[in-house]
């Protein structure tokens, strides 16, 4: 198999990205005392930094890669706005597929870190449903585009963005139009996918949705993936299981190990993950090949702190390594 080859035909796709848009900043400094008002560490400041997170990171994700990525979503109408287009525009990223409600904040989350240790993280964000006004721009917008698209993800952080709704009329829209539908799910609207192409939860969301114990082991997870298949008919389950890699579950069972690489950091690896098997999906290759790159991918980008997009030379690296092996 040519890698290289491969990983260049990503670019003659066009990905749309529907989901929870983020801000994530970054305080990194270092802890020396506690302070004398209150027991609690203080962080001397060395620098910050801020990148879009959420579906924003996904389709950054996908767009370095080379592909055409459409991102459609929420943001308020203040400064973290205009930081999120600001940071769109030098990805590459439109931002006229984005709404602006003046009634919500744009979700940003901050985290502080002392030696690359997470302190704390500040929250910015409203968890209702979007409005009816924005669900209809978002609607419209991806309705105008469905003829160009070569696959969806739904990136779902049970921040409102993706309503049960907007759910149906985007699996209905893509199914008319044969067009793959991959989930990133979270509980709130776990069983409202229906139909999609290929689901992606973790453990922790199983157990949650399924209202059970699943423990980490071969055996209970493919129990899980048998009950989850039969209440969401889905084509592909795709289960991330941390440190043991990925589990695919449709008419067999194959589970991927984790890649090897050091591990600096886990933010943002689903997103790579979920960004990656879009690609593989929308270029034909079967879902255990696509899953493979998907791992690697994820190996590189958790090598270092905070979401940071897939380099593809570092994932052909991997990827040669991998299958010539």
């Amino acid at each position: 198999m040519n890698i290289e080859a491969l990983i260049s035909s990503f670019s003659n796709k066009r990905i749309a990205v529907i989901g929870d848009i983020m801000l994530d900043r970054y305080i990194f400094g270092h802890v020396s005392r506690i302070s004398p008002e209150y027991p609690v560490p203080v962080v001397d400041v060395s620098h910050e930094t801020q990148r879009l997170g959420g579906a924003a990171n996904v389709a950054v994700n996908i767009h370095a890669m080379g592909a055409e990525t459409m991102l459609f979503g929420i943001s308020g109408k203040d400064g973290n706005r205009e930081v999120l287009n600001g940071l769109m525009k030098n990805h590459g990223l439109d931002t006229r597929h984005l709404f602006e409600d003046p009634e919500r904040p744009t979700t940003c989350k901050t985290r502080i870190l002392s030696q690359n240790h997470h302190i704390a993280r500040i929250d910015y964000e409203s968890r209702q449903d979007a409005s009816e006004e924005a669900v209809t721009f978002i609607r419209k917008h991806f309705e105008n585009s469905i003829g160009t698209l070569d696959a969806i993800v739904l990136q779902d952080y049970n921040k409102g963005t993706l309503t049960g709704l907007l759910i149906r009329n985007i699996l209905e829209t893509a199914s008319e139009h044969d067009v793959p539908v991959l989930v990133d799910p979270k509980q709130k609207s776990f069983f409202s996918y229906t139909g999609c192409t290929v689901f992606k939860p973790n453990l922790s969301e199983i157990a949650s949705s399924l209202g059970i114990t699943l423990a980490n082991n071969d055996d209970d997870v493919e129990k899980a993936c048998r009950k989850l298949l039969s209440q969401l008919a889905c084509r592909d389950l795709v289960i991330t299981r941390s440190e043991k890699g990925l589990t695919i579950y449709n008419d067999r069972i194959t589970h991927i190990p984790a890649s090897s690489l050091e591990v600096a950091d886990v933010s943002g690896a689903g997103d790579t993950v979920i960004g990656m098997l879009a690609l593989g999906v929308a270029s034909g290759l079967d879902i255990e090949k696509s899953a493979v790159i998907a791992n690697l991918a994820a190996g590189t980008v958790c090598q270092e702190v905070g979401a940071v997009p897939v380099n593809p030379e570092k994932l052909i690296k991997a990827c040669e390594d991998y299958f010539q092996e």
